[in-house]
């Protein structure tokens, strides 16, 4: 427990919690502060887990908490009560509770949060069957499932991306390299294209280019379709002898065989084949959709991390060793009735075992003949192809065999011949080298003669001098043949050479005059050049200076056709506005008043004294706004005022038989009263 305390401390105090923990304030900490601490690590997890608890309900909290845990898997030790037990705890905040779940949450954060981040999109929303009746609906669910999947195979290629080692670094080389290259291409493409277009008819001989070019795709497309073709042709051939085969041997097996093996035969294909199909592809069906079963729920499952694989290998060690445990148990208990049974039931399932092994090697041993028909018809064809002649049967067959074992034996009496002269010229090689000893031995005691007389080497010296002789006499010989042969070898020569010299005579006469005449063309062809050359610098030179008068002349023109029309628009906007002073100085002239209040002049009196009504208009507004308020409260006041005197009104017609004098003092001490208040 202390050391999943220290565990959790030191990776709380890291990066990205920073919380400075140590063991002794760690422990210390409420259970409010430790659910808190906790939804912090969740939240580091899956950043919708940002919540502060203080503003959430207890409930709420237990349910968000547990919810995400259930995405990331994790078990808590025990069985159901002890389930209760740690819901009770996380609403609590129990330390024995959270601690758990803290050290497994920091022991694999980058692994939840890749889980959590996929159990956003990969966690099904169950719709119910009724829904799904609507078309709309089930619509959209097939969309949001096809999403899905999707989503897998992109995740999938996204992760492949990370694990196959390319770097952005390199990735951005490449393409800068590539864009360098594309810039270089362009600007080479470009000088082609200046040089192309010096070139007399270059847009016929592209559009010829570009014809060739679609031609040769095209013919690469046919090729490619030949080959096809013949691929094709090559399979139906093959398909054809296959299916010849196969007739000729029917036709064959019905041509020897008799009804009884005929029936018997069928016989045994029905049992086998019913055999198959009843018993042995039920199974291997049903396997199959337990395996795809199995599969699609893998698949269906979020990714699993080495510690869940862990976990699943030690469970089923576990439940590996209660099964042992209950065999031995069943062992134990069973009666001897049982244990006939058993004898029985281990005989029937060792023999349903055996056939189902015998069907399976009976099913190899067809595939297989099939297989090596096929080799054989492949084998047929390669024959045919390179000799042209096509394999022997029946009685051809018979011959080609008989032949065979004629030249078999005749084979046989020439080895043996040939294993004599082996032996009999090992026998040689024997008596070679015996007489070489000998010959060593025989020199070896001359030699010691030679000695013993004074006179050694005389018979080497001797041995030499014949040699030498002899070569001398062959190197003689060879001489002679020689010189023969080179006497009558320069004939020969002699003779063409001056065969061919009477031949090419002419022609070398001819020759010299052209030579002399290429001679004069090309004095001529360089002069012409190099009046040419020069020529072309003097007009070329010209014509630079030509272009460039030419372009400051056009300069100049643009220049003065520019101050032209700007001065022709000057001119035309004070004609436009001289006619308008005349116009003024006309109708302000004239007697007319209708003509002078026509006049601008007149218009902007006009508007001038509209201004100044305007001004006064709004420093008017600007008082009443100011005056508004407290000659609203005065209106108000005169209004009650005039209720009262309505009031006093009503009183002095009920009042009738009080005196006028009365009446009249009353009034008028009212009427000052109301004055000052008014005032």
């Amino acid at each position: 427990m202390s050391d999943q305390i220290k565990f959790i401390v030191d990776n709380l105090n890291k990066e990205p919690f920073r919380k400075n923990y140590n063991l002794i304030t760690f422990d210390s900490l409420e259970p409010m502060q430790l659910l808190q601490v906790l939804s912090d690590v969740l939240a580091e997890i899956d950043p919708k887990q940002v919540v502060d608890i203080r503003e959430e309900m207890p409930e709420q909290t237990a349910k968000r908490m547990l919810s995400l845990l259930g995405i990331l898997k994790y078990k808590p030790p025990g069985n159901a009560t002890d389930m209760s037990n740690f819901r009770q705890g996380l609403v609590i905040g129990s330390k024995p509770v959270i601690y758990p779940v803290l050290h497994w949450l920091l022991q694999r954060t980058n692994e939840l949060k890749k889980r959590a981040y996929l159990a956003r999109f990969l966690i099904k929303l169950e719709v119910p069957s009724e829904f799904l009746q609507d078309e709309t609906v089930a619509d959209t669910n097939k969309q949001y499932e096809d999403l899905m999947e999707a989503f897998k195979t992109l995740h999938k290629e996204c992760e492949q991306l990370k694990t196959s080692g390319f770097s952005t670094a390199e990735i951005r080389r490449d393409i800068s390299a590539m864009e360098e290259e594309k810039d270089q291409l362009i600007k080479r493409v470009e000088r082609l294209k200046k040089r192309v277009e010096t070139v007399q008819n270059h847009q016929r001989m592209l559009k010829i280019a570009r014809q060739l070019r679609v031609e040769k795709e095209r013919e690469e497309f046919l090729a490619q379709q030949k080959q096809e073709q013949k691929n094709q042709l090559f399979h139906a051939v093959q398909r054809l002898q296959r299916i010849q085969n196969q007739l000729k041997s029917m036709r064959h097996a019905a041509a020897d065989a008799k009804p009884e093996s005929l029936m018997k035969r069928l016989e045994e294909e029905i049992k086998f084949n019913s055999y198959m199909v009843t018993e042995k592809f039920p199974k291997e069906l049903e396997n199959k959709k337990k395996e795809l079963h199995f599969l699609q729920k893998v698949v269906s499952e979020p990714a699993m991390g080495h510690s869940d694989l862990l976990e699943l290998e030690s469970k089923i060690n576990e439940i590996n060793t209660q099964i042992s445990q209950l065999i031995e148990k069943k062992i134990m208990r069973n009666e001897p009735i049982e244990g006939k049974l058993s004898l029985y039931r281990q005989q029937a399932s060792i023999i349903s075992r055996k056939k189902e092994a015998k069907a399976e090697e009976l099913q190899e041993a067809k595939e297989k003949l099939a297989n090596l028909e096929r080799e054989v018809s492949v084998k047929t064809n390669q024959t045919r192809e390179f000799d042209g002649t096509e394999v022997l049967k029946g009685d051809e067959l018979k011959r080609y065999v008989s032949k065979l074992r004629s030249k078999s034996t005749v084979f046989k009496k020439k080895h043996q011949i040939i294993a004599e002269f082996k032996a009999e010229f090992g026998l040689l090689q024997r008596t070679e080298e015996l007489l070489k000893q000998r010959h060593e031995n025989i020199q070896h005691q001359l030699q010691t003669i030679e000695e013993k007389k004074g006179i050694s080497g005389y018979s080497y010296t001797q041995e030499e001098l014949e040699r030498v002789s002899a070569l001398k006499s062959e190197v003689d010989e060879v001489k002679g043949r020689t010189l023969d042969d080179m006497s009558e070898m320069v004939k020969r020569l002699n003779s063409l050479v001056s065969e061919k010299k009477s031949a090419l005579a002419p022609v070398i006469k001819e020759l010299r005059q052209l030579r002399q005449k290429c001679q004069e063309l090309t004095q001529e062809r360089d002069e012409k050049k190099s009046q040419y050359d020069s020529c072309a610098a003097g007009l070329e030179s010209n014509r630079s200076k030509l272009e460039q008068e030419v372009r400051g002349l056009r300069e100049e023109c643009l220049q003065d056709e520019s101050r032209y029309h700007y001065t022709n628009c000057m001119i035309k906007n004070l004609e436009v506005q001289l006619c308008r002073a005349t116009d003024e100085m006309k109708a302000y002239v004239s007697s007319d008043q209708q003509e002078k209040r026509k006049a601008i002049r007149q218009y902007t009196k006009n508007i001038a004294e509209q201004e100044n009504l305007g001004k006064k208009l709004r420093e008017k507004q600007k008082a009443v706004r100011e005056s508004h308020g407290p000659n609203m409260k005065q209106v108000k006041m005169w209004r009650d005022f005039e209720q009262l005197m309505e009031c006093k009104k009503q009183c002095f017609l009920k009042q009738q038989s009080q005196t006028s004098i009365g009446q009249r003092n009353l009034l008028g001490i009212n009427i000052s009263c109301f004055e000052e208040t008014f005032i």
